[in-house]
């Protein structure tokens, strides 16, 4: 992996972690927080639980159907 889809990656966890605190705070303070400190909150999400049972799969496609 060359450091183009590294960005393109980090681009995309990050629009992935503004979609999971959307779905959870509907706030937009808190979505720019999360989305400055993504990789910390996509972990926090993960540890918690919050994305176990498809939601990882649900949260997306739910902004899209």
């Amino acid at each position: 992996m060359n450091k183009k889809d590294g960005g393109i990656l980090y681009f995309i966890l990050g629009i992935y972690s503004i979609m999971i605190s959307w779905y959870y705070n509907h706030s937009v303070i808190l979505v720019i927080i999360h989305y400055l400190f993504w990789p910390l909150y996509l972990t926090y999400e993960i540890l918690s639980g919050h994305l176990a049972h498809g939601m990882w799969r649900v949260i997306p496609t739910s902004y899209f159907s």
